[in-house]
């Protein structure tokens, strides 16, 4: 199985498990000043800080942790993929046998 191949699989899978508690991230960090400082609804703002942090799910140590584990593994599929990370002369031979065909 090629290297990309495994990269794709292991990009999709690890995208599934994080869409979850990224989105969540996002969205409470986007609403906690916007309840905090717009509306003053600060009972409000308190919940958002808990699930933004983990807080709410007792998870608080290594929440932000395995968010940052995630993304940085996004990241380095990702970047694979795209073949930035890949070596020039290896690429300029695969591109050299591609047009001799």
């Amino acid at each position: 199985m090629k290297l990309n191949t495994v990269f794709r699989r292991y990009h999709r899978q690890l995208a599934i498990l994080m869409f979850l508690p990224l989105t969540l991230t996002v969205i409470t960090g986007v609403a906690y000043p916007i309840f905090d400082e717009w509306f003053s609804l600060h009972q409000v703002s308190k919940v958002m800080l808990q699930i933004h942090s983990g807080r709410i799910l007792g998870l608080q140590a290594i929440y932000p942790l395995l968010n940052g584990l995630g993304v940085m593994g996004l990241l380095i599929t990702g970047l694979n993929m795209t073949g930035l990370l890949r070596n020039r002369s290896a690429n300029k031979a695969t591109n050299k046998d591609l047009v001799q065909q």
